[in-house]
């Protein structure tokens, strides 16, 4: 998903860690403070503004953090990505792996006190593939039965292959074995949708707190569309809300993470996000944290905007003009890494050697640092394309880390011979609606792992994806995706060969520029409990939350 940099809400790897500096404090008040507190409240700072609350729609961590508190699909995911029940108590599949059949619990109920059935899963998954409904994540449906024929308007939303034999059954018909299908149904976008609320409000659905319904454990309250502040309450009508410790989570936008740490010296804040610069003074603390994911923030080139940048060795030499160790670890200095590739390190296996694909699929070209070859690139790109001069915008958010990253770009662009950059940083709704509009030539773009699988991060760059936002387009590259889902599905291996060989081709053509692998560095009470930082979602996030005294 898009991430938001200031916390990485959804980020995923198996290798995930959690690292807590001056654990033996921390550990020590756990056991000190075994008594829970009358005032069960969290004060949380976020760095963006939620987009939106309608899962067919959201498609940024601003946006889906909340939603995997706020709704509740047929499983969550527990550490390390263990799938869990959620509403279904049992799941049947068939030998060839194409038919789910699950039995839901009877006990949940929306916000309004009607039930959850599986009928609300029903609409919710037709309303998302809907190509009117133009969600950013309806191809992760792909391998459900007749989503392609949907796509292309040969059939309609209701010919797809999930049904409601009765209220407590659903069962789900796939086109062919999908390895990581249980995962996906974790994920927000396969949550329920209550037919009668999204007709109800129509085009406002989901635009604001008071026009979305939910069955999670908290209910979202005080948000307008566009306010910097919310909160969300424990949801009388939750099925399991006995597990939910919590009265109230407050949230406050902070862009700036000087404010942030003001704030929470001032005790108005629980949670906020340090930046590089404040780590050395707080990393020995008790209340630090490091959290480390499957996630990376890399650059998109709008072939379809900038005739120059269909050129291989244009954008070869933008990647080599980018020093991006000097970037993490000079710049940004909160933990981040260089990166290996586009899928993150530590976050899949090779399944016969144990090793970590980004070093399988490793392509030097894809991601060095080569001031020289950067410039003899450029000028043999340039006179390709027939230019002298090119004038290029470089788009982001208004975050205090973005601005960073984006001046840091500027300035090793600039070493290119006739090239010249103007930065846009704009708030993150804005910065995600230009992207999928293509109003950009060059935007920085972050990706953290929905599920632990490297085809999360791979499949954002086929040709018929809409969050290809650079229109990059490679036909040997989409013939190994396609291969990882139908021929070779069901072979580890081959499947595995297919995606190193995607990955490969992407960093020798240089689709798009890894910029960096970042890690969150947070300070939390002491008092704050049972936070669960999750391989691939933080589908338990917040639900087990405590506060003692």
């Amino acid at each position: 998903m898009k991430l938001n940099k200031h916390f990485l809400a959804i980020t995923g790897t198996l290798a995930l860690v959690l690292v807590l500096a001056g654990c033996g404090s921390n550990k020590s008040s756990e056991k000190s403070s075994t008594t829970m507190s009358k005032n069960q409240t969290v004060n949380i700072s976020t760095a963006s503004e939620i987009s939106t609350l309608d899962t067919a729609k959201a498609s940024d961590s601003g946006s889906l953090t909340p939603l995997y508190q706020i709704g509740e699909g047929i499983y969550r995911l527990g550490p390390k990505s263990k799938v869990e029940n959620a509403l279904a108590t049992s799941t049947k599949v068939s030998k060839n792996g194409l038919t789910y059949t699950f039995k839901l619990r009877s006990n949940d109920k929306w916000n309004n006190g009607q039930p959850v059935t599986a009928n609300d899963f029903v609409y919710g998954w037709r309303r998302v593939v809907n190509p009117k409904t133009a969600a950013g994540y309806s191809y992760l449906f792909e391998g459900v039965k007749n989503y392609s024929a949907i796509q292309k308007n040969k059939l309609s939303p209701n010919k797809l292959g999930v049904s409601a034999p009765n209220k407590s059954t659903l069962v789900v018909q796939l086109s062919h074995p999908v390895p990581y299908f249980k995962l996906l149904l974790a994920f927000p976008t396969f949550f329920p949708q209550q037919e009668s609320a999204v007709k109800k409000y129509g085009s406002r659905y989901g635009t604001s707190s008071a026009t979305t319904a939910y069955n999670g454990p908290f209910e979202l309250a005080d948000w307008n569309g566009t306010s910097d502040t919310w909160t969300m309450k424990k949801n009388a009508n939750y099925w399991d809300k006995k597990a939910v410790k919590l009265d109230k989570l407050n949230f406050q936008v902070v862009k700036t993470p000087s404010t942030g740490l003001s704030l929470y010296q001032q005790n108005k804040l629980d949670v906020v996000t340090l930046s590089g610069e404040e780590v050395p003074s707080y990393k020995n603390k008790p209340e630090f944290k490091k959290f480390v994911g499957g996630s990376t923030i890399y650059l998109e080139m709008n072939q379809k905007r900038v005739k120059a940048l269909k050129n291989v060795k244009v954008r070869q030499a933008l990647s080599q003009a980018i020093n991006k160790n000097s970037l993490a670890t000079q710049v940004l200095r909160d933990g981040s890494t260089a990166p290996k590739g586009f899928v993150s390190t530590n976050f899949f296996q090779n399944p016969k050697t144990g090793a970590d694909f980004a070093s399988d699929a490793y392509e030097k070209s894809g991601v060095t640092y080569n001031e020289a070859q950067a410039k003899k690139l450029w000028t043999q790109g340039m006179k390709q394309v027939g230019l002298k001069k090119l004038h290029l915008s470089l788009l982001s958010d208004d975050t205090d880390q973005s601005k960073k990253t984006t001046q840091y770009l500027q300035s090793q662009f600039n070493k290119l011979p006739g090239l010249s950059i103007t930065i846009h940083n704009v708030p993150t709704k804005s910065k995600l609606s230009r992207s999928t509009d293509g109003d950009f030539d060059l935007v920085v773009s972050s990706w953290g792992a929905d599920f632990a699988d490297p085809i999360n991060f791979l499949d954002l760059l086929t040709k018929s994806n809409p969050t290809n936002n650079g229109h990059w387009v490679n036909a040997q590259y989409d013939k190994y995706i396609a291969a990882s889902k139908t021929t070779d599905a069901n072979n580890p291996d081959k499947r595995y060969d297919d995606l190193v060989n995607a990955e490969k081709i992407l960093m020798k053509d240089q689709g798009v520029i890894p910029l960096y692998q970042p890690s969150t560095t947070q300070l939390w009470r002491t008092n704050i409990h049972g936070f669960v930082w999750n391989p691939a979602g933080m589908s338990n996030g917040y639900k087990g939350l405590y506060v003692t005294k």
